[in-house]
This record gives structure tokens, C-alpha cells and sequence, in this order.
């Protein structure tokens, strides 16, 4: 990879193949001509909300079994306009980096992108299984009338609703703090955004009425998306904490110790990177180019969710035995 890309990324470890040898060069050349713009990165962002929030307008037509040739080129567009919701949250990083704009806002954003493109996304996915549902009632051998039809959709709606918050939502919240913990040790606490909900209420406190509304209420936000981050990491949080105990600064951890976590990071990196947008949205651009997008909420709810608690069981895991070992050094 050219090397001033490389300087855009956070780290390449923490990239699948697909991000590190397409996207991200891609990505690159946007950040080159926003740059060159004197466009801000949160602008870029917001962008992105806006282009993927947009496409479901397109996700909510049938494809080709419902509506033939024109509802499959709606699917299409559809998949284009979220791939490049994806491209510029990819970008507004790399432009950040690049033009050394970054902010707490940015980071805030950053981290809500996916959501406010999938809320939208998901309504319409149960809209359009409202109005095409034959496929599925045929498997199940439900009679298409009214009634079934309406009762059907509530419950697509609510594994919509399950799909949404304990799937993708919660999903992508823990990927994005495993990147982070995994960024910490690589690179320190000046190369990693590992937040914690702690400092981003202290943060929050000492906010006054003076402060924009907007950025109030997205650090709000924030602080409960961080809560829930250590909610799920109860071993991380308990091997962070010997560690400032034992070494006062994290900075002041020992390379030994560092490497040991690294090694261990390491390959979870790589099943954490399923978690995050490429491997989720091709089962969805699937899903819905087959006209069966409902089954898509039972596959991020089992299929996700199982992969979702491996990585999980696989960090927590790791996490206690390095504690453990640092507790015997005492």
C-alpha cells in the first residue's frame, strides 16, 4: 500500500482485506479532494448519514421476483448508496488524519454513523415485507390474507426492533471498542480513542448553556454508548483497572506486558473485523437482491449474534488471564 495512505490509517491491523487494499485507497483519493475543498471531516460524516439514511427509500421497493427489472435496479442503487455512505465514514478518519482536523465531536459521530443509517433501513425493509411477503408465506404455508399479512409484520417488526439494538447496534459498539483496546496497545493512549464513560461525563459536566444543544446531546449520547462498551467488557474493565493500580499511568504499562496483550489481540481483530460493515451489509445486499430481507433480522440476531459472543468470549477470555498473571506479580 502506497505509504501516504498508510498515514491515513489507524493502523492496517485493524483492517480487513477488503477495507486495506480497496476501500481505504479509495477512500484516500476523497480525502485527498475534500482536503483540497476545505471540507471538514464532521461535514463528511454527516455526508454519509445523510447518503446511507437515503437509501432506504431504495431498500423498501422489491427486486427482481416482485417488481421485476425496475425494482432490481432500485435494489442496486439502493446497495450503491449505502456502499458509498460506507466510503465517506471511512473517509471523514483518513481526512481527519490527513488534515490533522480531528475533534470529540468527530469521534462522536463517527461512532453513530451505521446506526443512523440502519434505523431508517430497517423500517423500510419491514415496510417493503408488508408489501412482499408471498416467498416467505409460501415456505411457511401461511394463507396471504389481511389479517396474516399485518400479523406477520409485527413480528418481522420486532425482530426487526431485536436486530436493530441487541444486533448491529450492540454489535458494532463492541467491535469498535476491541479496535480501540487493540489500537491502545499497539500504538498508546495517543494513537487509540478508548474512551471511557467516566471522563466523557466529566467531559459532559463541565458543559455549560453556552455550549450548542447539538453537541450536548450528542455527548449524552455518548456517554451511555461508552457505558455500554464496558457493560460488555467486564474482564477488560477489571484488567484496566490493576493495571493503572499496579502502574499508575497506562502509558507506564511494560512492553512485555503490551505485546502479551497484542499477541492475543491479535487474531480476534480478525474475527471482530465480520462485525463491522463488509461482512454484515453482504448478507443484507443478498437478502434483499433474493427478495427474502427479513430473513436478514434472523441472521444478524443467530448468525451474527453467535459470532458476536465468540469474540466477546475470546477477548474476556485473554483479558482475565493477563489480569491474573499481573496479580501474581505483586
Amino acid at each position: 500500500m502506497n505509504e501516504k495512505i498508510q498515514k491515513t490509517l489507524k493502523s492496517a491491523e485493524t483492517e480487513d482485506w477488503l477495507d486495506l487494499h480497496v476501500v481505504r485507497p479509495f477512500c484516500y483519493w476523497w480525502a485527498v479532494f475534500f482536503a483540497k475543498l476545505d471540507i471538514h471531516p464532521n461535514t463528511v460524516t454527516i455526508l454519509s448519514m445523510i447518503i446511507g439514511a437515503a437509501s432506504t427509500f431504495f431498500f423498501a421497493c422489491g427486486s427482481f421476483y416482485y417488481e421485476g427489472t425496475h425494482g432490481l435496479v432500485m435494489n442496486i442503487i439502493a446497495i450503491l448508496l449505502l456502499c458509498l455512505a460506507d466510503i465517506f465514514d471511512c473517509t471523514d478518519g483518513q481526512l481527519a488524519r490527513m488534515t490533522g482536523k480531528k475533534s470529540r465531536l468527530g469521534r462522536i459521530l463517527d461512532g453513530i454513523a451505521g446506526f443512523t443509517w440502519f434505523v431508517p433501513i430497517y423500517h423500510g425493509l419491514v415496510y417493503r415485507f408488508y408489501m412482499h411477503h408471498s416467498i416467505e408465506f409460501g415456505w411457511l404455508g401461511i394463507e396471504d390474507t389481511p389479517e396474516n399479512a399485518l400479523i406477520a409484520t409485527i413480528v418481522v417488526y420486532i425482530l426487526g426492533i431485536i436486530s436493530g439494538f441487541a444486533g448491529i447496534a450492540g454489535q458494532q459498539r463492541l467491535a469498535d471498542y476491541y479496535i480501540q483496546a487493540h489500537l491502545f496497545f499497539l500504538k498508546g493512549e495517543k494513537g487509540a480513542e478508548l474512551d471511557n464513560s467516566q471522563k466523557q461525563q466529566e467531559i459532559y459536566d463541565q458543559m455549560t448553556s453556552e455550549t450548542p444543544w447539538v453537541e450536548r446531546y450528542f455527548q449524552k449520547s455518548y456517554i451511555d454508548y461508552t457505558k455500554k462498551q464496558e457493560e460488555k467488557t467486564p474482564e477488560f474493565q477489571r484488567m484496566m483497572k490493576v493495571m493503572r493500580e499496579k502502574y499508575g499511568s497506562l502509558d507506564n504499562i511494560p512492553a512485555d506486558i503490551r505485546e502479551d496483550f497484542h499477541s492475543h489481540s491479535l487474531p480476534v481483530i480478525t474475527w471482530n473485523g465480520l462485525l463491522t460493515f463488509n461482512f454484515r451489509s453482504a448478507w443484507l445486499f443478498l437478502f434483499c437482491l433474493l427478495d427474502v430481507p427479513a430473513i436478514y433480522f434472523v441472521f444478524e440476531i443467530v448468525g451474527m449474534g453467535l459470532l458476536a459472543w465468540y469474540v466477546n468470549h475470546r477477548h474476556e477470555t485473554f483479558c482475565k488471564a493477563i489480569r491474573k498473571r499481573m496479580e501474581g506479580l505483586k
